[in-house]
């Protein structure tokens, strides 16, 4: 990526988060394995971001493209780095407090979220379409966790907490990287992160921190190496695409969570998920379809003016 400006590629933004999907079900698993084994919540995240931040500086280093580095918004990306590991506190310890696929589905919620920050954060005015996928969305987290019939196997109240503030995070930190992409490269927005973010989570090191045996770091690396390559490609969609459509794809990693959850933890997903997740996966399409149409309609709108 040798520009700095975000060029739309809508095909190439929705393969691209097919791959973010597959590798952030992939690292989500490996998290929740980790964590059976021992190793804590702080832990994981800083074996990531550092293991991120080296990778990055050493490719770049080594292929003479350290300059794409440079940064006069260093402002922005500490923003980014404090919410992202904000969210990545509420997103990794809802995969450790949930099963895989509950807690996958909860994570859909983030564009009926992505609903709610436009209306507040950016007054944007919000019409019958999406206020009713937004009813339709929590309508689905009802259905998917019965609250009136007790929380079923493995799912728990603080776990629903967790689980529906990460999605809330992802919502936010989306609107922060889109705003990043139009004068930073990915590389840039990835490394920035990880760098800023890394030496906060060593803090908590002398708390978290504890013994493992090989198999355990083996499982903490690959998760680390998973979650670069996730963060990079999570970047790098939202660069080509807009956030509304593209997070359609996400929902292809219930998918893998399924078969996760099944085949690494022995737990097959609940009849309650496979009702309320359609709901929320349709009020995610709604919400998609009717930024769309509002695009268009800002772009016809646009074009009028200038004739």
């Amino acid at each position: 990526m040798d520009g700095s400006i975000a060029r739309p590629r809508p095909l190439l933004a929705l393969g691209v988060r097919l791959l973010t999907a597959a590798a952030l079900a992939t690292m989500a698993m490996l998290v929740k394995l980790a964590g059976e084994r021992g190793a804590h919540l702080i832990e994981l995240i800083f074996w990531r971001q550092l293991l991120a931040t080296v990778l990055l500086g050493t490719g770049l280093a080594l292929t003479g493209r350290l300059a794409l580095l440079r940064t006069n918004r260093l402002g922005a990306h500490a923003r980014r780095a404090a919410t992202g590991l904000l969210g990545m506190l509420f997103t990794y310890g809802a995969v450790l407090l949930l099963p895989l696929a509950e807690a996958t589905t909860l994570s859909f919620t983030a564009p009926i979220f992505a609903v709610l920050i436009a209306l507040v954060l950016f007054r944007e005015k919000i019409g019958p379409y999406r206020w009713a996928a937004v009813g339709i969305g929590f309508a689905g987290v009802l259905v998917v966790m019965q609250p009136g019939a007790g929380l079923h196997q493995g799912v728990t109240v603080a776990g629903v907490i967790v689980g529906l503030i990460a999605p809330f995070m992802v919502a936010l930190i989306s609107f922060q990287i889109q705003d990043l992409n139009t004068t930073e490269n990915p590389w840039s927005i990835v490394f920035w992160f990880a760098a800023l973010s890394a030496p906060v989570a060593a803090l908590g090191l002398p708390f978290a921190m504890a013994a493992h045996d090989t198999e355990t770091w083996a499982i903490i690396l690959a998760m680390a190496l998973m979650g670069a390559l996730a963060q990079m490609l999570l970047t790098t969609s939202l660069r080509f695409g807009s956030a509304a459509v593209i997070l359609l794809i996400d929902y292809t990693a219930l998918l893998w969570a399924t078969f996760y959850g099944y085949y690494v933890f022995d737990r097959a997903a609940p009849a309650s998920l496979w009702l309320g997740a359609p709901l929320i996966i349709g009020a995610g399409v709604l919400i998609a379809w009717r930024e769309r149409q509002l695009a268009r309609e800002r772009t016809a709108a646009s074009r009028a003016g200038q004739e």
